[in-house]
């Protein structure tokens, strides 16, 4: 046993050390991929006029159903196609994501989530415009969409076929390793495993089981079967977390304004000097693209279903996501846990950081943390089985005995989810997600100007009143 796991450390760690290579910047080293992840977010949000800014209140006017269009294509409305999309974004990355972070980059580390949160709504934004443009739509009335469409469709209409196609098989080839959704596995059972005081393989390898056939009952379904449960499951999680957030900061309300300061210290000017902010970047660039998943163009896969006849609409109401997901429910998560003290409590690094704090308050609220935890973990889990099925019928066709297969597999590779360790896992996911984005944003960049010029188009025809609100069929 202790050969094997010595063996997939050694494999963990060649993945991490060939993803993460470093470069030096001003003397310190920084992983090249962060700064390919960063330059995205800031750039097209200064290209696309700070969209994420100024579109804030149509993103909320659609999502109310001001321009709903039944007769749209389309699978799901907007507002399930954004509550799936959430689901596999309002997860773990927000519990436990905010305190590994902090564990491992101090508090400094939350401010820079909460920063490249706000940048990374332009990207969410480009991708999903994209996706949406360029989906595929089946005789039955199902779509299809994601990079692996976007970018073959869309740089074939602009004379690169061939490029499209490398691009669209790499991310393809690149995303189906992230079947491996351990990260949900592993810290929802962390935190289960706490309140029960259980413990030992066979309670991780029996959760990672329960688990796998819960997500088989539902991905059965497909989208719509996923769809409902999301819409359903995200709102209520998402509103029993905040407000036990909520509650935990008034009874430490005195206490705000120096956690703020110590998070901005700890960002800005650490005692380590340069090294140590760009210490705490790179970490809050890690978590934060865990957490907000910009730039990965897995959301725009549940985006692809909405029913829509504007790319751009759907767009808008895709930037909304970092901004709740990373803005919002991380920034208040670190708030939680920096007036609390409950970083500073030896031996914690992973989600039990969150629950200690909660608890600090709340007593018996690890409980309801751990409820909470369990359904992150699963609305999450059955999300990405949609986005990685569109990936496997991409690469291996959507024949029914194909799409069997997938769900056979998808499931398995929860299992063992549970057994592996907190850096373990968050190294995989990391790289894994990394990867992933690389041959995305390349697409992205070449088809920049496109987005640009639709956006332009929409905010014409939106300020003379070009756009049907409400038609019915």
């Amino acid at each position: 046993m202790a050969e094997l796991s010595a063996a997939v450390d050694g494999a963990i760690d060649a993945l991490v050390s060939a993803v993460f290579a470093t470069v030096s910047v001003l003397g310190v080293k920084v992983e090249l991929i962060v700064l390919w992840m960063a330059a995205p977010m800031l750039g097209l949000t200064v290209y696309l006029g700070f969209v994420n800014l100024r579109h804030f209140a149509t993103a909320r006017r659609v999502l109310a159903g001001h321009y709903h269009d039944d007769a749209a294509p389309g699978e799901i409305s907007q507002f399930q196609a954004l509550a799936t999309a959430l689901s596999g974004t309002v997860g773990l990355g927000n519990i436990a994501g905010v305190a590994v972070a902090i564990a491992m980059g101090g508090p400094g580390a939350a401010f820079w989530m909460a920063a490249i949160g706000f940048f990374a709504m332009t990207l969410k934004f480009a991708e999903v415009t994209l996706s949406v443009k360029y989906r595929l739509r089946h005789d039955d009335g199902a779509v299809s969409g994601g990079p692996m469409h976007y970018l073959r469709l869309g740089l074939a209409a602009r004379g690169q076929p061939r490029l499209g196609r490398w691009l669209a098989w790499s991310y393809a080839l690149l995303a189906l390793p992230a079947i491996l959704q351990i990260a949900q596995v592993n810290q929802s059972f962390s935190q289960i495993a706490l309140v029960l005081a259980i413990d030992g393989p066979g309670a991780a390898w029996g959760y990672g089981l329960l688990l796998s056939m819960l997500t088989g009952v539902v991905i059965i379904g497909g989208i719509r079967s996923i769809a409902r449960v999301t819409a359903r499951l995200v709102p209520a999680m998402a509103l029993l977390y905040l407000a036990g957030g909520l509650t935990i900061l008034a009874v430490h309300a005195t206490a705000i304004p120096e956690a703020v300061l110590a998070i901005l210290r700890a960002a800005l000017a650490p005692e380590a000097g340069i090294g140590g902010v760009i210490g705490a970047f790179v970490v809050g660039m890690r978590r934060a693209v865990y957490s907000s998943e910009a730039g990965l163009g897995s959301a725009t896969i549940a985006h692809a279903a909405a029913k829509t006849r504007e790319p751009v609409s759907e767009g808008i109401v895709a930037l909304m996501e970092p901004f709740i997901d990373t803005v919002v429910i991380c920034s208040m998560t670190a708030l939680v846990i920096v007036v609390t003290g409950a970083h500073r409590i030896e031996g914690l690094d992973d989600v039990r950081i969150t629950s200690a704090a909660f608890n600090s308050v709340l007593p018996g609220f690890d409980v309801l943390l751990a409820l909470a935890v369990f359904l992150f973990a699963f609305s999450t889990i059955v999300s990405w089985a949609y986005y990685t099925g569109k990936v496997w019928a991409f690469v291996f066709g959507g024949a029914r005995r194909s799409m069997a297969v997938f769900k056979a597999v998808y499931c398995a590779a929860l299992i063992p989810g549970a057994a592996f360790t907190v850096r373990q896992v968050f190294d995989i996911m990391d790289s894994l997600f990394f990867l992933m984005a690389v041959p995305n944003i390349i697409g992205i960049y070449l088809m920049a100007s496109e987005v640009r010029r639709d956006l332009r188009d929409y905010e014409h025809r939106l300020a003379r009143g070009l756009i049907v609100a409400n038609r019915r069929s």
